[in-house]
């Protein structure tokens, strides 16, 4: 297993960690890559990382169909956090890429990987595992 770092800069943030997956898993063999997030305020989807609007309208999006001024019932002192909770629910903690067998992400021609935040700015983590 591999341990990517990341550190955000905003409370809604997708950042392409394709080249870093790809990075972690070089020269790797196996059938596939789990890309995992172990945080409850984040989570990992794919789609198009050719034009970075798409991965803004997916952060605003996720905002208006989740909104910070619902009735939340999960309140932490200092930090109102429920709405992030709801919109890592709906990305999901992780990913799963086959492998092509030279090793390399089996994406499509323009799908890429993102770290979403949803609770930042902050330190996260993101770990990579090459399955059997």
């Amino acid at each position: 297993m591999r341990e990517l770092r990341l550190r955000t800069e905003r409370r809604s943030e997708l950042v392409d960690i394709t080249r870093q997956v790809r990075e972690a898993v070089a020269g790797a063999a196996g059938s596939a890559v789990l890309v995992y997030v172990p945080h409850t305020t984040a989570g990992v989807t794919i789609n198009e990382h050719a034009d970075p609007a798409v991965a803004r309208d997916l952060e605003a999006a996720l905002e208006r169909i989740v909104d910070d001024g619902w009735p939340w019932e999960h309140h932490e002192p200092g930090e109102e956090n429920a709405p992030t909770h709801v919109r890592a629910s709906l990305m999901g903690p992780s990913v799963v890429v086959p492998l092509r067998e030279d090793g390399s992400l089996a994406l499509g021609t323009w799908q890429g990987i993102f770290f979403c935040e949803f609770d930042g700015p902050r330190s996260r983590s993101v770990y990579v595992t090459v399955l059997a």
